[in-house]
């Protein structure tokens, strides 16, 4: 018996045509009524292309996208099946890059799709859909159900609900033909208060790198019956011009630029989600456009810090500074930092001084000038360094290390009665100038701290 043999492109023509049968197959069903016939086919295309749309010519991707879209929303899925129907508008927004992968055509939507395809030798052409007009009829409906439904939610914080049937109206519109990223911004804010923080996330990336603004000119004029009409500009312009007696009183309203804002709810939300990397990158993308913004700079620090990188954290720090000298928190978070190596001490001293020069009760930079100066994190190692030489005879040399502590504790008191005075509830501080005047043998103020330390003790009880 002869065996068939096909030819590497005869089976792709093959695949091909199956691909184009199953998806117009399912098309015309939709267009009939048939949903479970629909979907079906549906499936069997998908079977065919395991994700390789792009296989099909632009018109097919339309009926595809279309077919999908109908059937996810018949079966209550609307905010899936509006965004597979806003995909329908890409394709007409977004060039046609067409071209071939090995003997198989491929038509990607959209320049950086087509980037990342890795296909060669691709040529722009343009698509124009043809189903516009009856996506409009499929969705009109859904629109103003949706909308209210968001409005509703919105309304009694009920934000899970609403982050999702404000994106479902931003798609709604958008496979109308009538994109409004309004509604994908009234998303992102609402999905930011919800459980769904992620996706909050991926909304204000898309708006950010789409260069959404926020900014939008609304044209209005009042009719006879002093009523308030919207015009496009062409209209209102014309009108204006020409003193149409119909209207009056002739204004335009401009909403707010709230692209600074875009960027520092995105920052914010991904360090909230651990996502640092992606918190610094769009941090620094937001202060390159926004150089004295120091919401951002601050959040770049703070990702910085809990991904633990820390010499980054203190060039974000000096940065801040530099925009604001009178930064107090920075200054005494550069006075931790370097507090913490040994070598950068005099360094720590510095921004702990400034600290307290911007803001003279700063209590927690006098707290670390008291211990830092006192030498507080080896005082154990002084103590027993003085213990062990009195043992072995060596009392002049004991007596030094006294000596060199008491001097420290007495450099490190006015610190400390700074530090009370500012906080003087602050047992901690109570405590500590207990301690600190006894070892520097002024026993009057010993006592009287002694007392106070009591006091505050049984206020706690």
């Amino acid at each position: 018996m002869r065996k068939i043999i096909l030819s590497v492109a005869l089976v792709s023509i093959t695949f091909a045509m199956a691909q184009k049968k199953e998806v117009s197959a399912a098309f015309k069903a939709i267009e009939t009524g048939d949903t479970a016939s629909a979907k079906q086919r549906l499936a069997e295309a998908e079977a065919l292309m395991n994700g390789k749309l792009y296989v099909l010519e632009p018109n097919i991707q339309e009926q595809y996208y279309y077919t999908k879209g109908l059937v996810l929303i018949k079966e209550g899925k609307t905010v899936e099946g509006a965004a597979q129907l806003a995909h329908i508008t890409d394709l007409g927004k977004n060039k046609i890059y067409a071209g071939k992968d090995g003997k198989t055509k491929v038509y990607v939507s959209g320049k950086a799709a087509a980037e990342a395809s890795g296909f060669s030798n691709l040529k722009e052409e343009a698509y124009k859909p043809v189903l516009t007009g009856q996506i409009i009829a499929q969705v009109n409906p859904l629109i103003q159900a949706a909308n209210k439904q968001a409005l509703d939610a919105n309304q009694a914080e009920n934000f899970d609900l609403a982050g999702p049937k404000f994106l479902e109206v931003y798609n709604l519109l958008k496979a109308a033909g009538q994109e409004n990223k309004q509604y994908l911004y009234f998303a992102a804010l609402t999905y930011a208060r919800s459980k769904d923080k992620p996706q909050g996330i991926e909304i204000y990336k898309t708006l950010i790198d789409s260069g959404y603004t926020g900014v939008e000119t609304r044209y209005f004029a009042k009719d006879k019956e002093n009523k308030q009409v919207e015009f496009d500009k062409a209209t209102w312009d014309l009108m204006k011009k020409t003193q149409n007696a119909e209207y009056t009183d002739y204004k335009s309203e401009t909403s707010a630029n709230v692209e600074q804002e875009l960027f520092e709810s995105a920052v914010g939300l991904m360090i909230e989600a651990e996502q640092y990397d992606s918190a610094i990158a769009y941090a620094q993308k937001g202060i390159a456009k926004f150089p004295s913004n120091m919401k951002l700079t601050e959040l770049k620090g703070l990702a910085y810090y809990r991904a633990g990188r820390t010499e980054e954290f203190t060039a974000s720090l000096k940065e801040l500074v530099a925009k604001n000298p009178q930064d107090k928190i920075s200054w005494y978070n550069l006075g931790v930092l370097a507090s913490k190596d040994p070598s950068k001490r005099a360094e720590a001293e510095t921004y702990f001084k400034k600290t307290v020069e911007i803001d003279p009760k700063y209590a927690p930079a006098f707290q670390n000038l008291t211990y830092m100066t006192m030498d507080l994190d080896n005082d154990q190692k002084y103590i027993d360094q003085y213990n062990d030489l009195r043992k072995a005879g060596k009392m002049n040399e004991a007596n030094k290390v006294m000596d060199a502590r008491r001097e420290r504790f007495a450099k490190a008191l006015p610190f400390a009665e700074q530090w009370y005075k500012a906080m003087p509830e602050d047992i901690d501080a109570v405590s500590l100038l207990k301690g600190l005047y006894q070892t520097t043998r002024n026993e009057v103020k010993a006592q009287e701290f002694r007392a106070k330390e009591a006091a505050l003790k049984a206020k706690t009880k």
